[in-house]
């Protein structure tokens, strides 16, 4: 699946939450996160902040499988 599939995975709510974690990780680590609406850079901010990724887009905490 490509970003955009990914994405529009998201948007539908069609991820679960470690991978909107790991979608997240990816528009960080890819840069893209701070080019799209607003709401992807406060998310990524916020998943930043609370520890479930860094800034260079790595998760550093994963949650248990759904």
């Amino acid at each position: 699946m490509d970003l955009v599939d990914k994405i529009i995975e998201f948007e539908t709510g069609g991820l679960s939450d470690m991978q909107v974690i790991e979608l997240f990780a990816e528009l960080v680590r890819t840069g893209v996160a701070w080019t799209l609406q607003g709401s992807y850079g406060r998310a990524a901010h916020q998943l930043i902040v609370g520890g479930y990724i860094d800034a260079n887009g790595n998760v550093l905490r994963q949650l248990p499988e759904e």
